[in-house]
């Protein structure tokens, strides 16, 4: 079992940042990735980044330059600095972690769980 807690949303200006952190709990199991994705009203939920085990990262096109990524693979945390954040980004973020399994028949399966979310306010 897995369990991830997030922080470091809030009330930010347009152009201002932040650092959201997540912290996933238990033993004996290596992360296969750990991203972030957001959900705002009307909007479906999005992958806003992530980082695979090998450091491979994706970002949204819309925070690219803008959002950076990293993981602390010691501590399966996983932090994405936000900068020159805009009211677009008002969102709330969601921490994600994926576990990949294999399948008796040599695939592969996925297990992902989520944090309870915290809300990120970009507003003047």
């Amino acid at each position: 079992q897995v369990q991830l807690v997030e922080s470091g949303g809030g009330l930010v200006q347009p152009g201002g940042s932040l650092r959201l952190s997540c912290a996933a709990s238990g033993s004996g199991f290596v992360i296969y990735a750990m991203g972030w994705y957001r959900e705002a009203p009307g909007n479906e939920r999005e992958l806003v980044a992530r980082i695979f085990s090998d450091g491979t990262t994706n970002y949204a096109d819309s925070v690219k330059g803008r959002f950076t990524i990293a993981r602390d693979t010691a501590k399966n945390s996983v932090f994405l600095q936000m900068n020159n954040l805009r009211p677009e980004d008002t969102a709330v973020y969601n921490c994600s972690a994926r576990r990949r399994l294999s399948d008796y028949d040599g695939g592969y399966r996925y297990l992902d769980y989520w944090g309870q979310g915290t809300l990120v306010t970009v507003s003047s």
